[in-house]
């Protein structure tokens, strides 16, 4: 087995996490799939910001665990989940880092959408 790279965010590939300042709402179709006011935000690079959302606060009851698994060698090994209800484009849309490095230990089980199948909102205080 070959070894995995393992990356420290830094100038070139800043990662930064922090509190979401306001509530994060994911919906399939109208159903809430998760409600939270504990969310975190990951901002990575270039790449769009993601909601990270404490499972405490996510419908576990409709994820159901998937055998698809990726590497980011600045994050870790990430765990993947199917959203049933969606069927075809509810496959892998969820993912999480149960370990994830270091770098990034705040997100450890917190569980973040593909912003395609779902909707997510993001409601600020004063909303």
């Amino acid at each position: 087995m070959t070894e995995r790279v393992k990356r420290i965010p830094g100038a070139d590939h800043p990662i930064a996490i922090a509190p979401c300042s306001g509530r994060v709402v994911v919906r399939a179709g109208d159903r809430v799939i998760a409600d939270s006011h504990d969310a975190l935000t990951l901002c990575e690079a270039a790449y769009p910001p993601v909601r990270y959302i404490p499972r405490k606060d996510v419908d576990m009851a409709v994820l159901t665990p998937s055998s698809h698994r990726s590497y980011c060698p600045y994050k870790g090994e990430a765990d993947y989940f199917d959203l049933a209800l969606l069927g075809e484009n509810g496959r892998n849309a969820v993912w999480t880092y149960e370990a994830p490095y270091e770098a990034v230990a705040e997100i450890a089980g917190y569980l973040a959408f593909y912003p395609d199948p779902v909707t997510i909102v993001v409601e600020q205080p004063g909303d």
